[in-house]
């Protein structure tokens, strides 16, 4: 259920009493000149430096970001949200994904390192390494992401989300955010609003910062060394050279590190559905004709199990569930089969395994990150520039390890009868006997047969991909006055992004053909006959013991020599050339006020290009479970754009101003669009403002979603039911009609894609009775058309009759979707947002208070025109953003002298729980996911102006994730909390200095 009144308000309430009770620091990430905090409507002073490039301000005015004309960012009709560097220390935020998942207004979709861990499937496929912002849950690709201003380049695998962490955090003096739509100045992608880091301009000295962030519990572990150094200071001596390098590592942090993530909890409702287990579950395989011509050892006896189920050896039987056997739990992360849970009574003497253990909850990640800039001032006011800045970043991220499993096609084998395996099988055989004696019979005369399974290979590792992104931009530009006080900016950058991704360990070549016969191309297996090739070699020539969770060192090396580590996956490359020039100025007096304007235009030059591997092409052995691209190849595509733009502010009187702006897009195969922005603010007294805007925006498709190719995938799950013939939508298996689907699935690009739009509007209020206190509230609505996306098989399935030509039927059955991209629909969202701070001196010090918090009103979806609207605000969804409620980040502080102490609150509401076929039946089974709550405290000593030395508690109190239901049989991915909403670290301890040479 949505979160309902009482709750938001006691959540309100709560952090609103830690705001006037307690503390927090005010330290700088670099000492001298950053931006000081204080009680304004945008929680920070007027910056000193603009949004966009140079120094210069005037009368308290700058160019803030989502406008082209000067203004006092604390006095605006734009609901912007300004973050100093004292608030990144304050909540021990490392890096610029930290800094992403703190802000209040962002979504809450799959865009960092714990969420994109897994395995994923459609649109997170190629987002290796990356993270992504989110604004108001409209999506990574509907965020804009700015540096001083300009775009950088998208990641180079994914091709239309900027990954944050390739930002010079070591150089950042703010970070600005747009919380309202810019198509009209910016262009395409900004519908959710603008993220705008603004770097340091004019540094003078030398700096270091070093940061660390342990767990209590261990693993996870963050760490930052960075440092500054600039020379010449611009207003005296003309000039600026200054430059930052920083070098952060994330260590990996494993679900097993974690006691709370656990898939095996039953009685809430929660377990795997899985049978590949470290110890092997056997199942009945038919023959192959070129490896086990007489077929396998349990093929066609009808086992007959406690439950009457007939169809056991099809199913899966484990010699740990058996009766006398060691049980499921023996082995590290395994559990029985929860048969009734998936409504599989067939399976009741299988195992599972806990896959979300197996995989990674923070993707170790190494990233070295530089920016030099270089200012000169020329003929009095006029200023040149260059700046360089560029990321190196190496990630890895790896999941459960790989599934094998018998069958009689391409993966033809099963663990055989002979001197290496005697032993082993003996005992797995009279294992069967014992506990089937009415089949005993038919057992033994099959003695001899090799027997099918399937198994999960602990030895194998878990599987991983390495990904290094390379980053850089390159930057120079000009500005400074013209005449009667206008001023012009004009500059030209090139920004790219490269990534590349390898396989790590836990890939292998498979070592047979399509037929099941041995691939003369993959690698001879160590120790085997001649002839044994691949991981079917390694496993028919009983060299691996699938009924073992250790094997020999014969084995290993079998392992070894078969080993595709170090294989290139995929790669890509993103690049932007872009120029920009404008100018803007007072254009004439009306009623004794000025009137200004700004102008300008923009051309921009976007390159997409996605490599395969040559691993993958035809003629190569098979890597066993290697998700290749190759089908999704691009050679360089490229668009252009050119953009004209305009903007005019007009006061009417002293008390009310109007903004409009007009920008004109022409975009390489999607035509011209045109996009109008007002705003307006009413000032009735000096104490309350009210500001609202209106604007329409565009996104245009990325390249990946225009070009991709069709890739055809199997879908191992069991929790799909034909709609048409079940309308109870569960699967029930001796109920007519409800027995699993397990259709294939396409995914792909689609060239006669357009682009989605928006029209939005926000209205809202600032109240300041003083200077030091200040409250404000937006309302906020975007509504989205021809939303550009790829359907979900359970909304295609949800929607079936809608959809036809998307669903292929076999003799009545469903065993293909189409799932590839399309504009689907339309999608509509509104919310509130607030922010509050206070401040008053007490006991010779000053206490300062603040809370950011958004209420979403309303999140749903529409694939077809024609269909009613989904509505998802707290409701649990596998993929996509994850509409929370009610979400803030509370703060108080108190500084006295050279001390500051602080406490701050992160509040994430609760949501409806997903529910498993059957999880609603388990008596501890909670339909809504608790809320998350933590605290962070810190503490600041500051013995000079040179110096700062902060150490803090991150979640103070150690409070776990709370319990979800993430886990998601159709892909193998997800587990027992949420990463979308939860930090997995646990309680850490952070400490970090600031120290300026000189």
């Amino acid at each position: 259920m949505a979160l309902g009144t009482r709750t938001l308000m006691l959540s309100f309430g709560s952090a609103m009493a830690i705001a006037l009770t307690l503390a927090t620091p005010a330290a700088a990430q670099s000492t001298e000149g950053a931006t000081q905090p204080a009680a304004t409507p945008t929680g920070a002073e007027t910056p000193t430096a603009p949004a966009n490039t140079g120094n210069d301000s005037r009368e308290g005015e700058i160019v803030v970001t989502g406008s082209r004309i000067r203004r006092d960012p604390n006095n605006s009709a734009l609901p912007l949200q300004i973050i100093t560097t004292q608030e990144l220390v304050r909540e021990g935020i490392a890096n610029p994904e930290q800094l992403i998942s703190y802000l209040s207004t962002n979504g809450n979709g799959a865009d960092n390192l714990a969420s994109n861990a897994d395995v994923v499937s459609g649109a997170q496929r190629g987002t290796n390494g990356l993270s992504a912002a989110n604004l108001r849950g409209q999506g990574s690709a509907s965020t804009l992401v700015l540096l001083n201003g300009r775009r950088v380049a998208a990641h180079g695998l994914q091709g239309s989300a900027v990954d944050v962490n390739q930002i010079p955090f070591a150089a950042i003096e703010r970070v600005e955010v747009l919380k309202d739509g810019a198509s009209a100045i910016y262009g395409t992608d900004a519908i959710g609003g603008v993220i705008n880091f603004i770097t340091r301009k004019d540094y003078v000295g030398i700096g270091a910062q070093g940061s660390i962030d342990v767990t209590e519990a261990g693993g996870g572990n963050l760490y930052r060394l960075s440092g500054i150094v600039g020379y010449g200071d611009l207003n005296r001596q003309g000039f600026n050279i200054m430059g930052a390098v920083s070098y952060s590592s994330n260590k990996i942090l494993r679900g097993s590190d974690r006691g709370f993530v656990n898939g095996n909890q039953p009685e809430r409702g929660l377990s795997i559905d899985t049978r590949g287990t470290p110890i092997a579950t056997i199942f009945n395989t038919g023959a192959n004709a070129i490896q086990f011509s007489g077929g396998t050892l349990t093929q066609g006896i009808p086992f007959v199990l406690p439950n009457g189920a007939t169809n056991a050896a099809a199913n899966g039987i484990n010699i740990l569930d058996l009766p006398g056997g060691a049980g499921c739990d023996s082995v590290d992360g395994g559990m029985p089969y929860d048969e009734v849970l998936w409504a599989n009574a067939n399976a009741q003497y299988a195992c599972a395994w806990d896959t979300g253990r197996a995989a990674v909850i923070q993707q170790p990640l190494n990233t070295l990150t530089y920016y030099t800039r270089g200012v000169v001032r020329v003929g009095g006011d006029h200023e040149i520039f260059a700046e360089v800045t560029g990321s190196d970043a190496d990630s890895a991220k790896s999941f459960s390890n790989a599934q094998v499993s018998s069958n009689t096609g391409s993966q033809a084998w099963a663990y055989p009868l002979n001197s290496l395996t005697t032993t082993t099988y003996n005992d797995v055989f009279n294992r069967l006997k014992a506990a089937f004696p009415g089949q005993a019979a038919a057992i033994d005369a099959r003695y001899g047969r090799p027997i099918g399974f399937r198994w999960r290979c602990v030895a194998c590792g878990p599987r991983e991909y390495e990904t290094n992104t390379k980053t850089i931009r390159a930057t120079v530009g000009a500005e400074g006055p013209l005449f009667a006080r206008w001023d012009y900016r004009a500059g030209a950058s090139y920004a790219k992004s490269e990534s590349s991704s390898v396989l790590g360990s836990g890939y292998y070549y498979r070592g047979t053909t399509s037929t099941g016969a041995y691939d003369p191309l993959a690698p001879q297996v160590a120790g085997a006959p001649a002839g044994f090739r691949g991981l079917a070699g390694a496993i028919n020539s009983g060299l691996l013991n699938p009924f073992s969770v250790t094997q020999t060192e014969a084995g290993l090396a079998a392992l070894q020599s078969i080993s595709a580590e170090g294989v290139t996956l995929y790669g890509g490359q993103y690049e932007v050339r872009q120029f920009d020039a404008s100018i803007s100025g007072p254009l004439f007096e009306l009623f004794g006020n000025k009137i200004r304007a700004a102008f300008g235009v923009d051309y921009r030059r976007e390159t997409y290009s996605f490599n395969g591997s040559d691993a993958a092409n035809a003629g190569q052995p098979v890597i066993f479970l290697a998700a290749f691209d190759n089908v999704n190849a691009l050679t360089p595509k490229k668009r252009n754009v050119k953009a004209v733009y305009g903007e005019v502010l007009v006061p009417i009187g002293d008390r009310f101003e109007v903004t409009g702006a007009l920008r004109v897009d022409d975009y390489t195969g999607f035509g011209t669009t045109t996009n109008p922005k007002i705003s307006a603010k009413y000032r009735p007294i000096d104490q309350l403002m009210f500001r609202g805007s209106y604007n329409t925006g565009f996104r245009v498709p990325s390249f990946n979603q225009i070009f991709n190719g069709t890739t055809l995938s199997p879908n191992p799950g069991n929790t799909l039911v034909d709609p048409t013939l079940c309308p109870q939508g569960t699967v029930n298996g001796p109920q007519p009609g409800c027995a699993a689907i397990t259709p294939e699935s396409l995914t792909g690009g689609n060239l006669n894609l357009g682009p989605e739009t928006s029209k939005q509007w926000t209205v809202g209020a600032v109240l300041q009775p003083t200077r030091r206190l200040s409250f404000s509230v937006d309302y906020w609505n975007i509504a989205v058309d021809n939303t550009i996306g790829s359907i979900t098989i359970p909304q295609l399935l949800a929607n079936i009759s809608a959809f036809p030509e998307r669903i292929q039927r076999t003799n009545g059955i469903i065993t293909g979707v189409d799932l590839r991209t399309g504009n689907f629909g339309s999608r509509r969202t509104e919310g509130l947002e607030f922010a509050g701070r206070a401040g008053f001196d007490l006991f010779g010090g000053e206490i300062n208070t603040g809370l950011d918090g958004t209420y979403l009103l309303t999140k749903k979806e529409k694939l077809l025109p024609n269909l009613p609207y989904t509505d998802l605000v707290g409701v649990f969804s596998l993929a996509g953003d994850l509409g929370l409620k009610w979400k803030h980040n509370a703060f108080i502080n108190y500084t006295v002298n050279k001390w500051s102490f602080s406490l701050s609150q992160i509040f994430r509401s609760g949501y409806d729980n997903q529910a498993l076929p059957g999880s609603a039946a388990r008596p501890d089974y909670n339909e809504e996911v608790d809320d998350y709550v933590i605290y962070n405290l810190a503490a600041t000593f500051a013995p000079t102006r040179n110096l700062r030395l902060t150490a803090g508690i991150k979640n103070l109190f150690d409070k776990d994730p709370p319990f979800a239901i993430t886990y998601d049989s159709n892909t193998g991915a997800g587990s027992s909390w949420e990463p979308r909403v939860a930090d997995p670290r646990g309680r850490s301890f952070t400490v970090n200095v600031d120290w300026k040479f000189f």
